[in-house]
């Protein structure tokens, strides 16, 4: 399964993506705009790709640039709750180098369409910390809406962060499609 855009599309995560994933999690900015607060070895990585490979809750995906097969990061529709049509969210940028040049909302678009009219998913639901304003950003242009927060729920390099919770829901993805 392929689903394309305009600069970059989404595949499947392959095994051989992983040394992309050990790359971002040795990342500081990348560990600190995600919440990441574990360490991880290849082993580890090794072991994640053959979970959730194996979870039929969850589609995992790595983004990759159209017009050279770099992967650029990775998302995840996971916790896929069929009997309520809902799911959680996350996406991940591998590299500082690929930042702010839309690629993470084209990709987000092209999730969106995956789970919505693929799925047929009601709600799709994320968690983002309170200090990673630019995905923030992108969640709210590509037409999150800020559900709650969690205050002070993590806290990472001496500091305390609010999670908020974002969703989209069916009737959301329509109205934005329909514009």
């Amino acid at each position: 399964m392929r689903i394309t855009g305009t600069t970059v599309y989404l595949r499947p995560v392959q095994k051989n993506d992983m040394s992309s994933f050990f790359n971002a999690v040795q990342d500081e900015e990348i560990r600190y705009m995600t919440g990441t607060t574990k360490t991880f070895t290849m082993e580890q990585l090794y072991e994640h790709y053959e979970r959730m490979t194996n979870d039929e809750h969850r589609f995992d995906f790595a983004i990759c640039l159209l017009n050279s097969d770099e992967v650029l990061g990775d998302l995840s529709i996971l916790e896929i709750d069929e009997t309520n049509q809902k799911a959680g969210f996350r996406i991940a940028l591998h590299h500082q180098h690929v930042l702010n040049k839309g690629y993470g909302t084209e990709a987000i678009q092209l999730a969106l369409r995956f789970a919505f009219e693929q799925l047929k998913l009601n709600r799709l639901q994320l968690e983002v910390f309170s200090h990673n304003k630019r995905g923030i950003k992108a969640y709210e242009k590509a037409g999150f809406k800020i559900e709650g927060v969690l205050r002070q729920s993590l806290y990472l390099n001496n500091q305390y962060s609010d999670e908020i919770i974002m969703a989209m829901i069916q009737t959301d993805y329509k109205e934005l499609r329909d514009t």
